[in-house]
């Protein structure tokens, strides 16, 4: 699949890397980059939730942007949510303030599963409008889209929020598995369409966000979530653009993730790089700086980084980033020092 945006992206040291050819730098993003931290961000959201704000087009785009023009980072993240596209087919939740995404009625039977409709463009036009903004708008710096990846997913819906221990979520899996695999695969079904959404409108490549994965024992992961999550790869995989796998606490599932397909397999920051290269195999990799780094003094962050990227050459690709998302209260200044500091550092060798 070609988009109106390849020639221009035929330089893109993200790109390079993410294919495991090789980059004229060091590439760097940030996860949650498009927002969180940033002054013109919070004042861009003042009285507006943050689904509404997803499904604003012009904001989408705006707030995209942001930190590319701040930073200068070698790709944008697509400003969303995860549980958006449930939003876009109709379910009733919010994303509260201070707790995260809640359910009003959570999944409990097959009923339930089968009342919630499959995604289709028509459900989030507001996605492909911008998507095609931003592609216009950033020129050679890819967007990376995502969705959120349907073991999280279907956590905040079984659960009905946030969980630490995810025990309802479990007690569906083991003790009713048909209602989990009909949960699961709906939920696949949504994130390939999501993804397909936005990359047929432009982005370059996806990130597919398994934030709770961590929570799962390599076995369980196998069986129960591994296929799901394999399919929506599978599906993004035909689109023709690298793909990015990311969990949190995911050091025994990093092989696996690699094998549901990724190409690139993102690593937190409890992971040394270079014990994480070894587990995915050839593949290339992304991360993995602690977010709290950026509070240290800055001879501090940087040199952490610089071990980083010296352990990241024995990767078939590595792309930097923090170990996860940017922390709100993060001083820019210092993203814009990593950012100057990552994409000047010299390349000595095969990345």
């Amino acid at each position: 699949m070609t988009t109106p945006a390849d020639a221009r992206l035929d330089d893109s040291a993200f790109l390079a890397a993410a294919r495991g050819e090789k980059p004229s730098h060091t590439p760097v993003w940030f996860m949650r980059q498009a927002g969180r931290s940033l002054p013109e961000y919070l004042k861009l959201r003042e009285g507006v939730g943050m689904l509404e704000s997803c499904m604003d087009a012009d904001l989408v785009t705006e707030i995209t942007l942001q930190p590319v023009r701040r930073y200068g980072v070698d790709a944008a993240i697509f400003f969303s949510d995860i549980v958006l596209p449930l939003r876009a087919v109709g379910l009733d939740l919010d994303i509260v303030p201070g707790i995260g995404p809640v359910v009003a009625s959570p999944v409990r039977t097959l009923a339930d599963v089968a009342a919630i409709a499959d995604l289709t463009p028509e459900h989030v036009p507001f996605i492909t409008r911008a998507v095609q903004q931003l592609t216009a708008e950033l020129g050679g710096t890819p967007l990376i889209g995502f969705a959120g990846a349907p073991f999280t997913v279907a956590s905040y819906l079984v659960e009905g929020g946030p969980s630490k221990e995810h025990a309802k979520t479990k007690a569906m899996m083991f003790g009713a598995p048909d209602v989990w695999d009909a949960l699961m695969r709906k939920i696949a079904g949504i994130a390939e369409g999501y993804l397909r959404v936005q990359v047929e409108a432009g982005a370059s490549a996806v990130q597919l966000f398994d934030s709770w994965a961590g929570a799962l024992t390599p076995t369980d992961y196998q069986q129960h979530v591994m296929p799901h999550s394999a399919r929506v790869l599978a599906a993004a995989g035909k689109l023709g653009v690298p793909r990015i796998h990311f969990g949190v606490g995911t050091t025994n599932l990093l092989s696996l993730m690699g094998e549901a397909g990724a190409d690139v397999v993102g690593i937190d920051w409890r992971t040394p790089l270079a014990e994480g290269i070894a587990r995915v195999g050839d593949r290339a990799v992304q991360g993995n700086l602690d977010p709290t780094l950026v509070f240290a003094p800055t001879d501090v962050m940087t040199s952490r980084a610089a071990e980083i990227i010296e352990a990241g050459r024995a990767a078939k690709g590595h792309v930097f980033n923090l170990g996860h998302g940017v922390i709100p209260s993060t001083d820019p200044g210092q993203l814009k020092a990593l950012t100057e500091f990552v994409q000047a550092y010299p390349l000595k060798g095969p990345v």
